[in-house]
C-alpha cells in the first residue's frame, strides 16, 4: 500500500519544480525529501522524477501519482473538516424515539431549540415501540428514547434521565354530579362506567394499580388508545376516564377535568440514553432542551383544570 505522506512529498516536488523548494515548503531537509521519493520509487517499481537542468520534472508515472495525490489530499482535507464539524456538534445525526402525548409539550420545543443550536444535525424521529421502548437504544439504533416507567426498572447499559412526573386527571362529562368538586378521591369513581384511554403497557398498568389501591377495578364500556378519542367518548356521556395532564392541552368540548387523589396516579417520564453516550454535542443539547421543556410543562407552571 502506498504511503500517503510519501505521495504528498512527491506532489510537493512536482508542483515546486525542485527538491530544495519542496524541502523548504515541507520543513524537511533536501536529503530527507530525496530519500522519501527514492523509497516511493522502489515501492512502485519505476522512476517518478527525472532531472532537467538544476530542477526535476515528473515522469509519466510521476504525473499519474501526482494527479491522484491531489485528489487524495483534497479528500483528506474534507474528511478532517467533516470530522471537526462532527466533534464540535455542527453536523451528525440523532435518532429519537418518543410516544405521542409527549410530542407537543416536550419533543417539539426541544427539537426547535436543537435546530437553532445545531442546524446541521439531521434528526431521525419516530414513534416508539410500546412493547419494548428501550430496545432500539440498547441496540444502538436510537440515541435517545422518551419512556414511561419507574426509575428502578433499569436495563443494563441504559441511563435514565428524569424529565417530569405527569399527573393523571379525571375526565367527566359536563353535567356529571362530581364536576362540582375540584379534587376527587379515586374511590368516588368506583361505581362509574369507564372509558379507557391507554394501550397495554406501563401507563395502563399504573392506572389499574391506582384503582386497585382505591379498592376497585374499573368497568370499561369503551376503550381507546387515543386520548382525543377517549375525551370524545367521555364528552358523549359514555363514562369517565383518567387522562394524563400532558395529553389534555386541547380539551374537547363536553369534558370537565378534575384532579384526583388517594391515590394520585402519576406517570414518571424519562429520557433513556446509552451509558457512556457523549456528554457534549447535540445529544447533550437535546437532553438540556428536553429538561427545559419539561420544566415549562410541570404542573406548577400550568393552570389547574376546572
Amino acid at each position: 500500500m502506498l504511503d500517503v505522506r510519501r505521495l504528498q512529498v512527491l506532489r510537493a516536488v512536482v508542483t515546486s519544480g525542485s527538491v530544495t523548494a519542496a524541502a523548504a515548503h515541507l520543513g524537511y531537509t533536501p536529503s530527507a525529501v530525496s530519500q522519501q521519493v527514492a523509497v516511493l520509487e522502489k515501492e512502485v517499481g519505476t522512476a517518478l522524477l527525472e532531472r532537467v537542468g538544476r530542477g526535476v520534472r515528473p515522469t509519466e508515472a510521476g504525473q499519474l501519482l501526482t494527479r491522484h495525490t491531489a485528489i487524495i489530499s483534497q479528500d483528506i482535507a474534507e474528511a478532517e473538516a467533516a470530522l471537526a464539524d462532527l466533534r464540535a456538534g455542527r453536523t451528525g445525526r440523532l435518532a429519537i424515539r418518543y410516544f405521542t402525548s409527549v410530542g407537543p409539550a416536550l419533543v417539539a420545543p426541544a427539537l426547535s431549540r436543537l435546530r437553532c443550536e445545531h442546524p446541521g444535525v439531521r434528526i431521525d424521529l419516530k414513534l416508539i415501540d410500546p412493547e419494548d421502548p428501550l430496545q432500539e437504544v440498547e441496540r444502538g439504533d436510537a440515541d435517545l428514547a422518551i419512556v414511561v416507567g419507574p426509575r428502578d426498572n433499569r436495563r443494563q447499559g441504559i441511563r435514565l434521565v428524569h424529565l417530569l412526573d405527569d399527573e393523571y386527571l379525571v375526565a367527566l362529562p359536563t353535567g356529571h354530579p362530581l364536576t362540582a368538586q375540584r379534587v376527587l378521591d379515586l374511590a368516588d369513581l368506583a361505581g362509574e362506567s369507564w372509558v379507557g384511554s391507554e394501550p397495554p403497557g406501563p401507563c395502563l398498568d399504573l392506572m389499574l394499580q391506582a384503582c386497585a389501591a382505591a379498592g376497585f377495578n374499573p368497568t370499561f364500556v369503551a376503550r381507546s388508545e387515543d386520548y382525543a378519542t377517549a375525551q370524545g367518548f367521555v364528552g358523549a356521556g359514555l363514562g369517565v376516564g383518567l387522562i394524563p395532564r400532558l395529553a389534555v392541552a386541547d380539551r374537547r368540548s363536553g369534558v370537565v377535568l378534575c384532579r384526583v387523589r388517594h391515590p394520585e396516579p402519576v406517570r414518571s417520564i424519562y429520557a433513556a440514553v446509552r451509558e457512556g453516550a457523549p456528554e457534549q454535542g447535540p445529544l447533550r443539547a437535546l437532553l438540556q432542551a428536553l429538561e427545559e421543556a419539561a420544566r415549562h410543562s410541570a404542573p406548577a407552571n400550568s393552570s389547574r383544570p376546572s
